[in-house]
């Protein structure tokens, strides 16, 4: 019954078909080929290999568990115990600072005040100077006044007495 239904049964065709079959097999079918492969790298790989990634992989992963477990809980704790040292550290550090900027403060204030009470002592020396010069000016000037007035009065004397020759 499949010999009529398939019309080159039993027929010269046949061995063309069959030769067809495997040369299509053997030229476009490369899973068989593909597979072969497959097998022989994973059983190199396996082979000369052996289980070193996984090894690798469990040793890394044991490193970390160490480290999360043990390392850095110690590493935390002395970076606590060494930032709260440093942060008192600091603490005294600052304080000090602000002292030394609060007497350095006082240290220019009284400056200031220094510089300010010689600027007013010189201003009043300055003053008492210039008062000093106006009264000797003034004595000076009123006895210059009176110099010119005797020297005037003794010119006009002499002028009369001269007067009194030129009459000749």
């Amino acid at each position: 019954d499949r010999r009529r239904d398939c019309p080159a049964a039993g027929s010269p065709i046949q061995p063309i078909i069959k030769d067809v079959g495997e040369v299509y097999s053997r030229l476009l079918d490369h899973r068989p080929v593909i597979q072969g492969e497959i097998r022989y790298f994973v059983k190199e790989f396996e082979e000369k290999r052996g289980l070193r990634e996984l090894r690798v992989l469990e040793n890394l992963k044991n490193t970390i568990f160490e480290t999360n477990e043990r390392v850095l809980p110690k590493c935390e704790q002395a970076m606590q115990d060494n930032l709260s040292e440093t942060f008192k550290r600091l603490q005294a550090a600052n304080a000090m600072i602000h002292r030394l900027q609060e007497r350095e403060c006082e240290a220019r204030k009284l400056q200031a005040d220094k510089v300010m009470a010689r600027e007013e002592k010189c201003i009043s020396h300055w003053e008492e100077f210039m008062k000093d010069q106006q009264n000797k000016r003034a004595e000076v000037d009123e006895e210059h006044r009176k110099a010119m007035e005797r020297l005037k009065e003794q010119y006009s004397e002499m002028e009369k007495e001269l007067a009194k020759y030129v009459s000749f």
